[in-house]
């Protein structure tokens, strides 16, 4: 008896042809959130090594031709787009999917020159080739052990799934030998995430025009934490550093944190720079003021439909300075929100602390208070100060 030939992958799969590209762009709060990509348009092949309680991540790339980019990522962010536009109007959707180079080029607002054409064909290459393996959105290892056995050999610990950002991909011809198109097939992890509604979100189209690695990955960041705070979100600067997963110094990375508070050049978000009274720096962000949904009135080559953007006046970049709140305080911790993306302060900081340790910092600045208005007195009137000794 002889053994069925195995089919393909792609011989399994049902084709999905794009849909026309004007279509609000859509990214994954997953890729929005922690560091798959590198940052960088150089070309890295150190590995990107992540860790944050149960969530794991490793990404690894190889020599030829380095690592997936977070403009490579664009290509994702079109992928999620067609399908989900897909879904919404009741077309079937599949993990093969079927364009042709100028949809996703123009999608993504890049040109379409020869040049435009190499560069997304090694895009294309970056991802098939970048491994990722994470214990995102997976189960855990052993999941009896969390209440069975002696508590040392309990494991809370989950399992690793391992794909490439895209499984193929190929160029296709038609009858006479002429190019027709490309076809790809997008893994199983990135193919879920995309069709469970609640870990998509619409993006801004002017992400697209942000061309700094780290203004890239700030706006996801931003837009994936800050949609439902209404005083925005603060995160400590060294916690975006292990975030972005950059290979930049620290304080080369906080320069330039620095830059774009400075420049303004998140669509639809304010940011802020906070400092502590013990010297920690924090970003903090907010949506924009005239953050609203844009209709008639839009920017001079955007495409027309802006699902999320923000009014002209928003693009002007404001005059350097610290901060372009009219608030003089900083803003208070939003400790209720997601613990693992925002950041936590420990006792030591200042704050949560029990109700006899705040009776007793209040009494000691009612002390400091008393002896410094007993100081100005004596300097304003020296006679009191010589009536109170004789007393």
């Amino acid at each position: 008896m002889t053994a069925r030939p195995r089919r393909s992958e792609r011989e399994q799969l049902e084709l999905f042809r794009a849909l026309p590209s004007d279509l609000a762009p859509r990214d994954t709060q997953d890729l929005m959130a922690y560091p798959f990509f590198s940052l960088s348009k150089s070309h890295r092949v150190e590995p990107i090594e992540y860790r944050s309680g149960e969530i794991a991540i490793r990404v690894e790339a190889v020599p030829e031709h380095g690592m997936a980019t977070i403009w490579d990522a664009d290509i994702l962010i079109w992928v999620a787009s067609q399908i989900v536009e897909a879904r919404d109007n009741g077309f079937r959707t599949s993990r093969l999917i079927a364009t042709t180079p100028y949809e996703i080029l123009t999608f993504v607002g890049r040109g379409t020159s020869a040049r435009d054409y190499r560069r997304l064909r090694a895009a294309l290459d970056r991802l098939q080739s970048t491994t990722v393996a994470t214990t995102l959105r997976q189960p855990p290892s052993n999941p009896r052990g969390r209440s069975e056995g002696p508590p040392s050999s309990r494991t809370t610990g989950r399992r690793m799934h391992r794909f490439s950002w895209i499984n193929e991909w190929t160029e296709r011809a038609d009858a006479f030998g002429n190019p027709d198109g490309i076809e790809l097939i997008v893994p199983d992890w990135f193919y879920k995430a995309v069709l469970d509604e609640a870990l998509v979100l619409t993006i801004d189209r002017a992400y697209f025009g942000l061309k700094g690695g780290i203004e890239r990955w700030l706006y996801r960041i931003v837009r994936k934490h800050g949609g439902r705070q209404k005083r925005g979100w603060r995160f400590d600067f060294r916690h975006l550093y292990v975030k972005s997963g950059s290979l930049s110094p620290f304080k080369r990375f906080s320069f330039e944190l620095r830059a774009i508070i400075q420049r303004q050049p998140l669509p639809g978000y304010s940011l802020f720079l906070e400092i502590e009274a013990g010297g920690r720096t924090l970003l903090a962000f907010e949506p924009a003021p005239c953050g609203q949904a844009v209709e008639a009135v839009v920017l001079s080559g955007t495409p027309t439909i802006v699902p999320s953007g923000t009014d002209p006046s928003c693009y002007q970049e404001p005059k350097p300075r610290l901060t372009s709140s009219a608030e003089s305080e900083n803003r208070p911790l939003n400790l209720e929100s997601n613990k693992e993306s925002n950041f936590c302060r420990s006792a030591s900081s200042g704050e949560n602390h029990s109700p006899t340790h705040r009776k007793e910092e209040e009494r000691r600045r009612q002390t400091a208070f008393s002896e410094r208005d007993d100081d100005a007195v004596s300097k304003s009137d020296p006679a009191r100060t010589g009536e109170r000794g004789a007393s």
